[in-house]
């Protein structure tokens, strides 16, 4: 198996492990993914799909920030690295196939999502909505940067987890 392109620095004193000076955690992914069934089973899926858009668009902007000033990074740049670092650490395979920031519109890609991995082909139901906040935040991040205002919204149109062959399929559209 391939090393991720990403330079992973783990402070000795405190254990801390920081990529692009960004604190992480590691877990296994069925840990993560145990916890999110969890929730969802306690709440309902409608419940904790919102709670999830909520905190993954506020952790999108604040990755996007931090990530822009440390890189140097602009514009689209911000959005296709938000996709390739997203990619490199675990959650699916990130594909940007189509993006207007002007017009706030983006379709992406995600191949080998965790969600449809741990779910299976058949689980009859969309599975990976805790990306679309994240698609969200990062995409309104780089139209406020380049001084857009107007609220996004994310759908996913296909699933792995309901037997899409080439991945899920999101697309991020102006509106609420």
């Amino acid at each position: 198996m391939a090393r991720p392109a990403l330079d992973i620095d783990v402070d000795e004193a405190t254990g801390e492990w920081r990529v692009d000076g960004m604190p992480m955690i590691l877990v296994p992914r069925h840990f993560l993914v145990n916890n999110h069934v969890a929730v969802e089973n306690a709440i309902g899926q409608a419940a904790y799909a919102k709670h999830l858009h909520e905190a993954g668009y506020k952790s999108a902007w604040q990755w996007c920030e931090k990530e822009a000033a440390t890189h140097g990074l602009a514009g689209l740049a911000v959005f296709h690295h938000y996709m390739k670092r997203l990619s490199q650490r675990g959650w699916a395979q990130f594909r940007v196939e189509a993006a207007d920031p002007a017009a706030g519109t983006a379709r992406v890609r995600a191949r080998h999502s965790v969600f449809v991995s741990e779910a299976g082909p058949n689980a009859g139901r969309k599975t990976c909505y805790m990306f679309l906040g994240w698609l969200v935040g990062s995409l309104e991040w780089v139209r406020k940067a380049e001084g857009l205002d107007g609220r996004l919204r994310a759908t996913e149109v296909e699933c792995g987890a309901e037997g899409a062959q080439d991945g899920c399929v999101f697309e991020v559209s102006p509106g609420v």
